[in-house]
């Protein structure tokens, strides 16, 4: 199977476009999380996800918003009542099965919410875990590769960027679960011309 995936989109509706575009054919759309911010909500990244039927989980972000703030939008027609029942029906760990293999999905890793980048030392605990995928995001930090068992891919932030080489882009991942491929996408965002 091939799976686009995405996370830390924080509202940016045409970035997650472009990545929809440059992914081109994908069998299923999983999202990884931070699809609006803590204080802002967009109904119309909500609308793609939910249209495409994308597999979701919840981040930090998400959670935060369906607590604090989600209510008072709704009062103020901010927020379509809609989407956000939408969003509250996601969970924050996702276990797939794609093909006889086990696919893990969490905003962040399976064990915390820290932000854990490839450089730390806490990477080696992916070692630990019995799966052959793990998907995260979190940190804005695009990465593959494989540790222990899993393949773990993190695509990076596909609405509000991270510094690569200097440059501030955005990013997402296309996983091939047939031969365990990861094609990193990195493009500007649409939304700064």
């Amino acid at each position: 199977m091939k799976f686009g995936i995405v996370s830390d989109i924080h509202c940016n509706a045409a970035a997650l476009d472009e990545a929809l575009r440059l992914m081109g054919d994908i069998d299923e759309l999983l999202c990884l999380g931070d699809i609006v911010t803590q204080y802002r909500f967009s109904n119309d990244v909500i609308a793609i996800l939910r249209d495409r039927k994308a597999i979701t989980v919840l981040g930090n972000h998400d959670v935060d918003y369906l607590k604090y703030v989600a209510a008072r939008d709704i009062e103020r027609g901010k927020a379509d009542p809609e989407m956000i029942d939408w969003l509250k029906n996601q969970s924050e760990r996702i276990d797939l099965d794609p093909g006889g293999k086990q696919l893990i999905m969490v905003h962040a890793t399976p064990w915390t919410h820290d932000y854990v980048y490839p450089n730390s030392p806490q990477m080696k605990r992916f070692a630990e875990i019995e799966a052959d995928f793990v998907l995260g995001g979190h940190t804005h930090t695009p990465f593959s590769g494989r540790i222990g068992r899993p393949l773990v891919v993190n695509p990076g932030s596909t609405g509000d960027g991270s510094q690569i080489t200097g440059e501030h882009v955005l990013t997402c991942a296309v996983l091939d679960t047939a031969d365990d491929s990861v094609r990193m996408l990195h493009f500007r965002d649409p939304a700064n011309g």
